[in-house]
């Protein structure tokens, strides 16, 4: 269990992952030891599994970003989860409940690029697409 510094220190976290401890410690005013000390907590205990980057894909030339919802054949799910990975626009892919089985986020170049993609993947099932306007910020 958590507690009120902890999620504090977990919010500062992900807004920037890069902190040092002394600023996050300037943040929520603790010293820079005591924040170290919770940190090494709570990965040792797998509360924080990963530190990451976030990219800008826009300035990689991937104007397109995009959820494509997958109802997968009969017979093809294994075959299929071992395909995903190879995939590089594929940057999120979750198994979900409902009329789909698998919810993938992809970035991708252009509508050319998507209608490759969705190519692709139409031999494994039927897809949803849906673009990504814009990220509602939480």
């Amino acid at each position: 269990m958590i507690d009120d510094i902890d999620s504090s220190i977990l919010r500062a976290l992900k807004k920037d992952s890069r902190l040092s401890y002394a600023e996050i410690g300037r943040i929520i005013k603790l010293s820079p030891s005591a924040v170290r000390e919770r940190i090494l907590k709570m990965e040792d205990n797998g509360l924080i599994k990963k530190y990451s980057i976030e990219i800008d894909y826009p300035q990689m030339g991937y104007d397109l970003e995009a959820f494509i919802l997958v109802k997968v054949f009969h017979g093809k799910l294994k075959p299929f989860l071992k395909t995903i990975p190879t995939i590089p626009e594929v940057k999120k892919a979750y198994r979900i409940t409902g009329n789909q089985n698998i919810h993938l986020k992809v970035v991708l170049k252009n509508q050319l690029h998507l209608q490759g993609l969705i190519d692709q993947l139409m031999p494994f099932g039927d897809t949803q697409t849906l673009l990504i306007l814009s990220e509602v910020s939480t």
